[in-house]
């Protein structure tokens, strides 16, 4: 049996004729940049999310870019978030021209540790950036009440956690902002490159409309710095009808985890994750811990069974940021899950038997593991 990581075309034959339907629509008005398309996806979202308005963007790096623009961060500015991200969430802090302060992260959730907020404010924080990782959401309270007493923005980076709840509120509509990415590996994801913010505050939502179109109030008339981030018509239709199918996807994805994780429970050398209370986890990616998991990910490979590692290096690590990291030893958890994870196979389209074949696989692996053996 083969199990790849990711399905997309299953998912894309499941829905080909709507799909297909809509994207001709676009085609037969040529509203190729922005348009008809995005403006409806903009309008459903934002009621998806329960706010007021949804500005449609390039991408989830550009939804993220946009948000600190519109908030005047720049140099001189600090931003707090965690370093166990995809690199993008750190990549826009210093395309602001801030600087990204690191918190270190729990080692049960690998959410930020919102207990570690309050050391890391200074006089130069101006906004705090909470990463939903995995489809999982950070303890919003904590953060909410942090930014409160140091009157600091709160960026929900929900870029993997479309439709996820935290106290039956959905992830990205209760900061300032929340900023979304629909890459199309996402729950809900674009036939490329495409992101999106969400905001119950007006004045934030047409200064970042401002921003992914040069910054423009009226045709060439610049007001403000910019850029092309509009989203186009294409990824907008295709969104729009996938949107459709958001909850029965994520009620799947929940279904499966339940599966690995009844599978999997009292296996001492993988650690599983887990749904915290008052959250609705939506499980973009499942990710557990195992001891040598590079030979872990090989020997799955050589069995038909596809991983992911999200992520092996934490961003401060990285050539890029490496000036920007903390005190050696001051990111604890970061550095030790990073050599451990793996991401198993995740999407609507698993059946059962390519969850329990993955399962059996991983638990015969593990237990077999040698101290001797090299990867």
């Amino acid at each position: 049996m083969e199990v790849p990581f990711l399905d997309l075309k299953a998912n894309y034959f499941s829905l080909k004729n709507e799909i297909d339907t809509a994207i001709e629509e676009v085609l037969e008005k040529t509203a190729f940049a922005g348009g008809f398309a995005v403006e409806r996806f903009e309008k459903n979202w934002a009621a998806y999310c329960g706010v007021n308005h949804a500005v449609g963007l390039g991408s989830g790096t550009a939804a993220l870019w946009a948000a600190l623009q519109a908030m005047e961060i720049g140099p001189g500015d600090e931003v707090i978030t965690v370093s166990h991200t995809f690199a993008a969430t750190v990549e826009a802090i210093v395309l602001a021209g801030a600087r990204p302060v690191f918190v270190d992260i729990d080692k049960s959730t690998f959410n930020m540790d919102t207990k570690q907020l309050e050391a890391a404010a200074t006089e130069n924080t101006k906004a705090v950036i909470p990463v939903h990782l995995y489809g999982q959401p950070v303890n919003m309270d904590a953060v909410l009440e942090f930014a409160r007493t140091h009157e600091l923005f709160v960026i929900e980076d929900a870029c993997q956690s479309h439709g996820a709840e935290y106290k039956r509120r959905k992830t990205g509509s209760m900061g300032d902002v929340g900023c979304f990415s629909f890459y199309p590996g996402k729950n809900l994801g674009a036939f490329g490159e495409a992101g999106a913010v969400v905001t119950n505050n007006p004045q934030l939502a047409e200064r970042m409309r401002r921003f992914r179109d040069h910054g423009q109030t009226k045709k060439y008339h610049h007001d403000h710095f910019g850029w092309n981030e509009r989203m186009d018509g294409i990824q907008g239709a295709v969104l729009d009808v996938k949107l459709k199918y958001l909850e029965q996807w994520n009620t799947l994805r929940r279904q499966h985890a339940q599966r690995y994780l009844d599978r999997l429970q009292d296996q001492a050398k993988i650690i599983g994750p887990r749904e915290v209370e008052n959250c609705r986890h939506v499980w973009h990616l499942f990710v557990v811990r195992v001891p040598q998991r590079d030979i872990v990910l090989r020997k799955l490979k050589e069995r038909g069974i596809y991983c992911g590692l999200h992520y092996p290096v934490p961003v401060h690590r990285t050539k890029a940021f490496k000036r920007f990291a903390p005190a050696e030893g001051s990111l604890p958890v970061t550095e030790t899950v990073a050599s451990s994870i793996l991401s198993l196979p995740m999407y609507p389209e698993l059946s059962e038997e390519q969850i329990d074949y993955v399962c059996k696989n991983l638990i015969e692996i593990a237990e077999n593991l040698t101290e001797s053996e090299n990867a």
